[in-house]
C-alpha cells in the first residue's frame, strides 16, 4: 500500500447531527470498500483521508457502551430545548454537542500514517492540549478518561474537550468537541461522558471572555497536520 499523507479538509458550517453521520458513514464506507476491493485484487492503492469541522444544533449523543441513565432529560424535555438525542457508533458514553463547540471528525485510514489505535487518540489529545497552550491554558490528559482536561488531580478537575471514535479496518471516524463558547448549562443535562463528580468547562469560562472560533480551528488544524505529518488540502 502507498501511504497517502494528505488530509482533505471541508468545514461543512452548522449542520444537523444525522446529515453529518450520515456524510462521516458515507467517507468511511468509501474507504473501507476500496480496501476490501483491492486488498482481494493484491493491487497496491492509495486511499483518501478527510478531516471535517461542524457545528451541530443542539444534540446529544450515547456511545455504543453508555448508559441511557446518564441522560438526564425525557423525550419532551428534550423537545422543549430544542435538541435531539442519538445513540451511535463511536466509543464511549455520553456527550453534548451545540452552537459554540468546535467538532472535529477526522476520517482517516491509519495506514497512512501509523497502525496504533492508542497513538492515535494520544495525538487528538495532543492536537487539542498545544491548541488550549497557544491561549495561555494548561490542560493535560487524564489517566483512564479519553479526552482534555484542566485540574486534573485536584478537586477542580474539569473536562474542556470531549473525545470518541469508531475503527475498523484502521479507518477512523468521529473524533473530539472542544468547548470554546458554548452554553455549559446543556451540560447540567447529563452525567457527561458518564462520569461523575467531575466539572465541564469552556475556553470562554477559562479565559474570562469570548473566543474567536475561527482562529481555535486554525490551531488546531495546524497543531493536527504538524503531528500527523500531513498536508492539509482546502
Amino acid at each position: 500500500m502507498i501511504q497517502n499523507k494528505n488530509i482533505q479538509f471541508s468545514d461543512l458550517g452548522t449542520r444537523d447531527y444525522k446529515d453529518t453521520w450520515d456524510y462521516q458513514e458515507e467517507l468511511f464506507k468509501g474507504i473501507v470498500d476500496t480496501k476490501i476491493q483491492n486488498r482481494r485484487q493484491e493491487t497496491e492503492i492509495i486511499t483518501p483521508n478527510y478531516f471535517l469541522y461542524v457545528t451541530h444544533p443542539h444534540v446529544y449523543t450515547l456511545g455504543k457502551s453508555g448508559d441511557f441513565e446518564n441522560l438526564l432529560l425525557s423525550e419532551k424535555q428534550l423537545e422543549a430545548k430544542g435538541a435531539t438525542f442519538y445513540k451511535i457508533n463511536r466509543g464511549g458514553d455520553i456527550t453534548y454537542h451545540g452552537p459554540g463547540q468546535i467538532v472535529g471528525y477526522p476520517i482517516l485510514d491509519l495506514e497512512n500514517f501509523f497502525t496504533d489505535i492508542h497513538k492515535y487518540l494520544r495525538f487528538l489529545e495532543e492536537a487539542i492540549i498545544l491548541t488550549l497552550k497557544d491561549y495561555g491554558i494548561e490542560s493535560s490528559r487524564s489517566e483512564g478518561e479519553t479526552g482534555v482536561w484542566l485540574g486534573v488531580g485536584t478537586p477542580f478537575a474539569r473536562k474542556i474537550c470531549a473525545m470518541g471514535v469508531r475503527a475498523s479496518r484502521w479507518v477512523t471516524m468521529h473524533g473530539f468537541a472542544l468547548n470554546v463558547n458554548v452554553d455549559l448549562g446543556y451540560f447540567d443535562n447529563i452525567i457527561p461522558c458518564g462520569i461523575r463528580g467531575k466539572a465541564v468547562t469552556s475556553m470562554h469560562v477559562e479565559l474570562g471572555r469570548n473566543v474567536d472560533e475561527e482562529e481555535v480551528k486554525k490551531k488546531i488544524i495546524k497543531h493536527f497536520s504538524d503531528l500527523f505529518q500531513a498536508e492539509i488540502i482546502l
